[in-house]
């Protein structure tokens, strides 16, 4: 570590954060001794926590009042976590049909924020400097983790324009402070490759960020060129935003010759876990519950799949409690073997609404055809697109000729699922692009699971 980088970590960061209001780094202290407490000692911190929130709650938020009870009830329940079971789960419709009463009466110094609106609309929402302050510091404690800090040298590939256009003079100064260098992913083509490479080469950056799709182009670019960049120092890729497929993982590692850090997160629902050196995704549990359901509702036991629900335990101005992310997972039923207490999440599989419609109508979750994705030789990317009720097309880069084998098992498999009259088309091609908020989806359906129409 060069002696920059702990004047920026123990001086300047920390002062940028007191100027902005931030409570960061004593946060962070707080952090840095609580993932150590044995899982019953975290449990009962969470416990604490929400039965505050639930409090707060009950008595600032109008769409809570009649749905918790009393603020001094809320205040002596034995059991908060019971009680949070019995409260509603919330989505963005839900939070957007009763924008008017979800901001706690009499909370200032709130900060406007949204969503990208990736899956459809954006949500718009407000924070207080408190639970602002409480992401950031789980984020910085769990980039610890891999013995990086703040002022390392940072190369984020990213392209959601809410951050973009944020590119001022004062944010530019900041990242140069900081030693973050951005690098848009909106278009990635073979030049643009080649020039974050060579760029790569000369910032020799400590940590990268971004998607893992776009991390993999540029490690798969490396490695076709024949100049993979694992001796420029790379300790971690931090991967974020998408669903870390295992031959992304692969790829990054193979390139640069890095740790990979699988991160789990939203702007609404807060920083949610992050991976360790050992390899498993830590919930941020001082921050956050974290409850995987059925489709009913109801929990269902680690190991099995699940929607997932975040109860951010710190932001009482405006709450996300049983807040349903999109996203589906697992539990792990044992601790990591790192020592930490916090939850594991065994898995993050993907948006729930990332699925196929059949024949008879019924919904098909992606993981159906995911797993077997991944079985296919040489597969660097793939895109399903079901355009119609019975079509269906599949693309697929691969580092080798597409085996007729390989074609035959995937029709076969879609048929299976789907219905036999479902028209497989599957197609081998050099590239596929990510959306244009710079994220890549596997799936891609365009027909309803209501009633078998085609979505415009």
């Amino acid at each position: 570590m060069s002696l920059y980088t702990p004047i920026v970590a123990n001086i300047l960061f920390p002062l940028h954060e007191r100027l902005k209001g931030h409570d960061t780094t004593r946060i962070l202290r707080e952090l840095e001794a609580t993932q150590w407490y044995a899982p019953d000692r975290l449990r009962a911190l969470q416990a604490a926590r929400l039965k505050a929130l639930l409090q707060a709650v009950a008595g600032s938020v109008p769409f809570y009042r009649d749905r918790v009870g009393d603020p001094a009830a809320a205040a002596k329940t034995d059991d908060p976590l019971e009680l949070l079971s019995t409260l509603p789960i919330v989505d963005k419709t839900l939070i957007r049909s009763h924008a008017t009463d979800w901001c706690a009466r009499g909370a200032d110094r709130l900060i406007a924020l949204q969503t990208s609106g990736s899956s459809g609309e954006p949500l718009h929402f407000r924070l207080g400097l408190h639970r602002i302050s409480f992401d950031i510091a789980a984020k910085w404690r769990a980039t610890r983790w891999w013995d990086v800090d703040v002022g390392d040298r940072e190369m984020v590939l990213w392209n959601s324009a809410l951050e973009n256009d944020a590119q001022d003079r004062v944010r530019r100064f900041r990242d140069w402070l900081f030693r973050s260098r951005l690098v848009p992913t909106r278009e990635l083509g073979p030049a643009q490759l080649d020039r974050v490479l060579d760029d790569m080469r000369r910032f020799r950056p400590k940590m990268l960020f971004g998607y893992p799709s776009a991390l993999a182009r540029l490690a798969w670019r490396a490695l076709d060129k024949g100049r993979p960049l694992n001796d420029v120092g790379v300790r971690v890729a931090f991967c974020t935003s998408e669903v870390l497929r295992p031959e992304w993982r692969q790829a990054i590692h193979e390139a640069f010759g890095c740790g990979i850090a699988n991160e789990y997160g939203a702007r609404d629902a807060g920083f949610i876990a992050r991976e360790c050196p050992a390899g498993s995704l830590h919930v941020t549990a001082e921050e956050v519950i974290v409850e995987v359901v059925d489709a009913q509702g109801r929990p269902v036991p680690p190991g099995v799949e699940g929607d997932i629900l975040v109860t951010n335990l710190v932001g009482p101005e405006f709450p996300f409690i049983r807040y349903r992310t999109g996203d589906r997972g697992r539990l792990a039923a044992t601790p990591c073997a790192c020592g930490r207490g916090l939850p594991v999440l065994e898995e993050v599989a993907g948006r729930s609404n990332d699925g196929l419609v059949g024949e008879n109508g019924a919904w098909i979750h992606g993981s159906a055809i995911n797993h077997l994705m991944r079985e296919i030789p040489g597969l660097k990317a793939y895109r399903i697109v079901q355009d119609a009720l019975q079509s269906l097309e599949i693309l697929l880069v691969l580092d080798q000729p597409l085996a007729e084998s390989v074609s035959t098992r995937l029709a076969g498999h879609v048929r299976r699922l789907l219905g036999p009259g479902t028209g497989t088309r599957i197609r081998q091609v050099d590239d596929i692009p990510p959306l244009a908020n710079g994220k890549f989806r596997h799936i891609v359906c365009k027909v309803s699971p209501q009633d078998g129409r085609q979505t415009p």
